[in-house]
């Protein structure tokens, strides 16, 4: 990547990028593989491929994450410079995306502390369930068949980002990871360095909090 500085990582991350090695098989793709045979035999042109190959993922979900341009750019910047730095001692115990994601992850992490953002809200089941003890119903709108309302589905795909952006950090990632970049349980686990179990409640909640969301948008009118 052009313009990147030289950033050493901190000892935060090192562990991260240099964790556990010993297992003898190969875990990534085989273009991957590839690719970072050619870096550690010297090839620089392989590590660009590697970065033309996931700095759009990479953005993109420091995008989701954090909500601001320059605040993607820097966590894609930073991922890039670690794994450029850390890649020569890659054992590829894991997929080569999963090792970019929990250095962008941990980027997302340190950003956030470094804003001194607002705590962690936990997300309660309990404020998902009516207290009369009628079944909820949530009526949100599918619009996929009608390609001329592009409006109208523009209108949800708004609600539906604000939303993602309006729950707390350790549940955004939860989501963003398993739903939007499709990791699995164990894989999002892995990441975060979590138990599935806590991914699967997190993600629960998650989804019962967007869920909520998009329908009281559409009931107070998004639709009409």
């Amino acid at each position: 990547m052009q313009g990147m500085e030289t950033v050493e990582p901190t000892s935060f991350i090192k562990p991260i990028l240099m964790q556990g090695c010993y297992m003898n098989e190969i875990a990534t793709e085989p273009i991957d593989h590839r690719l970072i045979s050619e870096f550690k035999a010297g090839s620089m042109e392989a590590m660009e491929k590697i970065v033309e190959r996931y700095e759009d993922r990479i953005f993109t979900f420091g995008l989701k994450m954090c909500g601001h341009l320059q605040d993607a750019e820097d966590i894609a910047q930073e991922t890039f410079l670690n794994a450029f730095k850390y890649l020569k001692d890659f054992r590829e115990e894991t997929k080569l995306k999963n090792w970019l994601f929990k250095i962008a992850t941990t980027a997302c992490i340190r950003k956030r502390r470094k804003k001194k953002c607002e705590p962690d809200r936990e997300i309660s089941l309990e404020s998902f369930v009516p207290q009369n003890g009628d079944d909820v119903t949530y009526e949100i709108p599918d619009w996929s068949e009608d390609p001329s309302d592009n409006m109208l589905r523009a209108e949800l795909k708004d609600v539906i980002d604000n939303a993602i952006q309006s729950l707390a950090h350790k549940y955004r990632l939860v989501f963003n990871l398993r739903d939007m970049e499709g990791f699995s349980t164990q894989e999002t686990a892995d990441i975060l360095g979590i138990s599935t179990q806590s991914v699967k409640t997190r993600l629960h909640r998650a989804r019962l909090f967007l869920r909520e969301k998009i329908s009281t948008a559409y009931k107070e009118g998004i639709a009409q």
